[in-house]
């Protein structure tokens, strides 16, 4: 059971406190000294610790109270520290909020008010404790898939993604058309290698299409090649690109921008498996496995008729659904370091703490190619020993990491509490930041939604 360490001096204080949360069912120890609290966490699996500022009788700076907040913290960064400290401290103990305790409160202390911000604390702690436990069994699970199948060197650690890639690797084997969606930049081509590299057509030509930017007069010549002298500058015969994938996979990305006239020649060789160079009246064939890919919204360019129904059912036998980088937050930190290890002709360094949280809290509507320029950027423009937030210049784009708080009068739904506690892992401070509240205003919300650790995990 998740245990509270309660560090006061004063015996009294420390009886009041066992009791008051043995009759909240809150397992709690208590410790006289920072000497022992340091001891027991160092030994004991401990949640949350409930500390006194001052610990020798008649001081009030709180300094020794200070001390060991900051050594508590460089044992356990995350571990969560409510400070309780008379009024003539109450400014130290504002000061380290601002370095990371969860929450103060002044002596006299409210019960109700100090069992619910424990109890956030707790349940806080139960959701890194749980998160930990999914990243571990997502970790085995990537590893596990990456050691029997070819990933073309994907990095990943979201659960979000690796449903996509395990759905991916599973029905590269079936040998049917492949549609892939997700916004621009997000990594349906390198989906689209996954798929290739582990059908029955690997090694065999992987052939990738633009296909929304070939003109109409040139799509029969560009898909299906043309004789020699067969329009106006054609010398010589020329191979389409469906002969060229014989055997192997066609990639036709950006397949929703293709005309209705485009459409329907692209129809007529998926749906015969036959095609005629332009210029010529002889039918050849072609084995070729189609993967298509948009960002476009299919379903509603049928309802407007800009996109043919019999065409779609053709293509999306399958459908793959790569979700944006704001969806997948877990991946951007692996893919940045990734994409930071690939900067060869400068000496690039480290990403800052700073700068992690930045890229987490940024919006990235470019997704992975975005982050990549960013990146890109930042190894050109840094100066110091680590790539701090300025470099990365997402000043304009990352609303909310520089949004003015909001503290009490801004609401947050239970939804919105449940997707931040899990991006962030239950790190009071980042989701604090993130939602643009207090830590004070964060707990009140999460009480008032009734927030359990059974539900956030299964949001997660």
């Amino acid at each position: 059971m998740a245990k509270v360490l309660i560090v006061e001096d004063q015996p009294a204080v420390r009886t009041a406190l066992e009791i008051l949360f043995e009759v909240h069912q809150i397992a709690a120890s208590s410790v006289g000294t920072p000497k022992e609290a340091l001891a027991v966490i160092r030994r004991e699996d401990i949640a949350v610790v409930l500390q006194d500022m001052n610990f020798s009788e008649g001081t009030t700076s709180g300094e020794e109270g200070v001390e060991l907040f900051r050594a508590l913290r460089a044992i356990d960064p995350e571990l969560p520290i409510v400070l309780m400290t008379a009024w003539t401290s109450l400014e130290t103990a504002v000061a380290l909020v601002k370095e990371g305790a969860a929450d103060y409160l002044a002596k006299p202390w409210n019960d109700d008010k100090l069992v619910a911000t424990v109890r956030n604390c707790l349940r806080l702690h139960e959701l890194r404790e749980e998160n930990d436990r999914l990243r571990r069994e997502s970790g085995r699970a990537r590893r596990a898939l990456a050691s029997t199948h070819d990933l073309r060197g994907l990095v990943y650690q979201s659960a979000a993604m690796h449903e996509v890639v395990s759905l991916a690797v599973h029905v590269a084997g079936a040998d049917v058309p492949v549609l892939i969606t997700g916004p621009n930049g997000s990594g349906k081509e390198k989906l689209a290698e996954i798929v290739q590299a582990n059908s029955r057509r690997r090694g065999k030509p992987f052939i990738k299409v633009n296909a929304g930017a070939i003109p109409d007069n040139l799509l029969e010549s560009e898909l299906f090649g043309a004789e020699a002298g067969a329009f106006t500058g054609a010398g010589k015969m020329r191979v389409g690109h469906f002969e060229a994938a014989d055997g192997g996979t066609l990639f036709l990305d950006e397949v929703g921008n293709l005309s209705l006239a485009g459409q329907q020649k692209l129809l007529r060789v998926l749906q015969t498996g036959e095609y005629q160079r332009l210029g010529s009246s002889a039918t050849k064939r072609c084995d070729v496995r189609v993967i298509s890919a948009t960002n476009a919204d299919l379903q509603r360019a049928i309802a407007d008729k800009t996109f043919r129904e019999d065409l779609y059912f053709r293509l999306n036998v399958i459908e793959l659904r790569v979700p944006p980088l704001a969806e997948r937050r877990d991946d951007i930190v692996p893919l940045a370091e990734h994409l930071l290890a690939a900067v060869t002709d400068v000496k690039a360094p480290p990403l800052s703490d700073a700068a992690r949280t930045a890229l987490v809290q940024h919006d990235w509507p470019g997704n992975v190619r975005e982050l990549q320029n960013c990146i890109r950027r930042a190894s050109l423009v840094a100066r110091g020993a680590a790539i701090e937030p300025g470099d990365l210049g997402l000043q304009v784009q990352a609303r909310r990491s520089t949004a003015p708080p909001q503290h009490e009068e801004h609401d947050v739904d239970r939804t919105t509490l449940e997707g931040a506690l899990a991006r962030h892992a239950g790190n009071v401070s980042r989701v604090a930041a993130e939602l643009g509240l207090s830590r004070q205003a964060l707990y009140r919300r999460m009480e008032r939604a009734g927030i359990v650790i059974e539900r956030r995990t299964k949001a997660t």
